[in-house]
C-alpha cells in the first residue's frame, strides 16, 4: 500500500508541477503579448506625431514661399505701373531707376553717353530737329519762356510736335533738362503733356513734346486776341489741372511737387482739355502729405506759397497754393501781380481772399468776359475752393484729392445741363465792371 500511495503522491506532484509550469507559461505569453501591443501603439502614435509636425513645418514653409512670391509679384506690378496710362490709384516708383539713383536728377556729370531710349521716349539728333523746324525758323516759334524757346516742328514720321530748346546758362538749365527727361519718361497720365523724345547732342539740349493745339491757359485768359473761355470750359480746365496735381501728389512714390504750377504751364489740346507741362523745377517730396524739402526758392512771383517764399520749405501744399492762384485767375480773369490796378488790388490773392466768402463781393470779382453765363451755385463753390487753397497756413489747405472730389459734381452737372438743353446756365444778374 505504501509504495502505491507514494507513487500516486509522486504522480500528483508531477501533474501539479506541470500545471503550474503551464499556467506560468501562459501568463508569460499573455504578458508578453500585452507588452508588444503597447509598444506598437507607442510607435504608431510617435510616427503620427512626427508626420504631423513635419506636415505643419511643410505648410509653414509653403506659406512663407507663397507670401514671398506674392511680394515679388507686387514689386513687378509696381514697376510695371511706370508705363501705364491709367491714373486710377496707380503708384509709380522712381527708386528702381538707375538714372535717378545715379544722381541724374541733381545735375551730375553728363560725360557718359545717354541711353538710346527712355522707356518709349525717342532720342533725336540735333540734325533731325533742325530739319523738323526748318532750321529753327522764327516763323515756327510758338512760345518763349525763362528756360527756352518752343518751336512747332514736324518729325520724320509726320508727327507734329512742340520742340523746346533749353537755354544752357549754368547748372540750372542742365538740371531742368534732366528732371524733365527723368520724370516724364516715367510719369504717364492723361493730365500731363507727353514727352515724345529728347536730344542731348553735344551741347544741345532739346525736349520734344506732344503738340497742344490751343496753346496755354495764359493766352486764353489774358490775351485779348483769343476768344474768352466759357464757364463750362473753365470748370473742366480747373478739374483737369486738379487731377494732374492729384496724380503727382497722391499716385507717385515719392510724391512729385511741380514747384512752378501756373497758367502758362497749363496747355490745352484741340478739345480744350488741360494738361500740365514744364517739370524743370519739380522736386520729389519725402511723402505725399507731410513731407517737406528745404530748398532754394524757385518759381514765379505771385504763385509762390508764403511758407515756401519765406523759408524755402517745400511741400505738396505749396502746389495747392499755386493751384488756388490759377483758380482765382479762372474766376476773375486777372493776373497774379498787376501794378496797373488801383492801390490794394496789385496782388490777386490779397485782394480776392477777403471777398471769396461773400456772395455779393464774389459777384463783383467775376471775369466780365463771362457776361453772366454761369450757374451761381457753381460760382460760389469754386470761390470757396479757391479760398481754402490760398490759405496763408499750409495746414489749412486741402489735399488735391479733396479739390478733385469737390469739382467732379460741378463738371458732371455741366454735362446734364448740356444734354437737357437747359437755359439755367444764364445768371440773370450782370456782374459789375471791374
Amino acid at each position: 500500500m505504501e509504495p502505491s500511495t507514494t507513487g500516486e503522491s509522486a504522480k500528483s506532484h508531477r501533474n501539479h508541477t506541470i500545471k503550474h509550469h503551464s499556467l506560468h507559461s501562459q501568463l508569460h505569453v499573455h504578458h508578453h503579448g500585452i507588452l508588444s501591443s503597447t509598444s506598437i501603439l507607442i510607435i504608431i502614435i510617435s510616427t503620427i506625431s512626427v508626420v504631423l509636425v513635419l506636415t505643419i513645418f511643410l505648410i509653414i514653409a509653403m506659406l512663407r514661399r507663397l507670401k514671398s512670391s506674392k511680394n515679388r509679384g507686387s514689386c513687378r506690378d509696381l514697376s510695371s505701373c511706370n508705363t501705364s496710362k491709367s491714373v486710377a490709384h496707380n503708384t509709380i516708383s522712381f527708386t528702381s531707376s538707375p538714372d535717378v539713383n545715379g544722381g541724374c536728377l541733381y545735375g551730375s556729370n553728363l560725360g557718359h553717353k545717354p541711353p538710346s531710349k527712355y522707356k518709349g521716349v525717342q532720342v533725336f539728333t540735333y540734325k533731325e530737329l533742325e530739319i523738323a523746324t526748318n532750321k529753327f525758323s522764327a516763323s515756327n516759334v510758338i512760345g518763349n519762356g525763362g528756360y527756352g524757346v518752343v518751336y512747332r516742328g514736324t518729325l520724320s514720321d509726320g508727327t507734329v510736335a512742340a520742340i523746346k530748346m533749353l537755354h544752357r546758362e549754368g547748372k540750372q538749365g542742365e538740371r531742368a533738362f534732366r528732371v524733365e527727361v527723368d520724370l516724364l519718361s516715367r510719369l504717364h497720365s492723361p493730365y500731363l503733356v507727353d514727352l515724345l523724345g529728347y536730344c542731348a547732342d553735344q551741347n544741345h539740349r532739346l525736349l520734344i513734346f506732344e503738340f497742344m493745339h490751343n496753346g496755354s491757359l495764359q493766352h486764353h485768359l489774358h490775351h485779348k486776341q483769343y476768344r474768352p473761355l466759357e464757364w463750362g470750359t473753365r470748370l473742366r480746365i480747373a478739374l483737369g489741372c486738379a487731377r494732374a496735381l492729384e496724380f503727382l501728389h497722391e499716385h507717385t512714390i515719392p510724391a512729385v511737387i511741380h514747384r512752378d504750377f501756373k497758367c502758362s504751364n497749363i496747355l490745352l489740346d484741340q478739345d480744350f482739355r488741360a494738361k500740365v507741362s514744364d517739370f524743370g523745377l519739380a522736386k520729389m517730396g519725402s511723402d505725399r502729405i507731410n513731407g517737406q524739402n528745404l530748398t532754394r526758392v524757385l518759381g514765379t512771383t505771385g504763385y509762390l506759397a508764403p511758407e515756401y517764399a519765406s523759408t524755402g520749405k517745400l511741400t505738396t501744399k505749396s502746389d495747392v497754393y499755386s493751384y488756388g492762384v490759377v483758380l482765382l485767375q479762372i474766376l476773375t480773369g486777372r493776373i497774379p501781380i498787376d501794378t496797373k490796378r488801383p492801390s490794394g488790388e496789385h496782388v490777386l490773392v490779397s485782394w480776392a481772399l477777403p471777398r471769396l466768402t461773400n456772395r455779393d463781393k464774389v459777384m463783383e470779382m467775376i471775369d466780365p468776359a463771362l457776361q453772366g453765363q454761369y450757374l451761381m451755385k457753381d460760382l460760389i463753390q469754386v470761390a470757396a475752393i479757391a479760398a481754402v487753397c490760398v490759405q496763408p497756413e499750409a495746414d489749412y489747405r486741402p489735399l488735391m484729392t479733396d479739390v478733385v472730389q469737390s469739382l467732379v459734381p460741378l463738371v458732371k452737372n455741366l454735362s446734364s445741363v448740356s444734354s437737357t438743353g437747359s437755359s439755367r446756365f444764364m445768371n440773370q444778374s450782370s456782374p459789375r465792371p471791374m
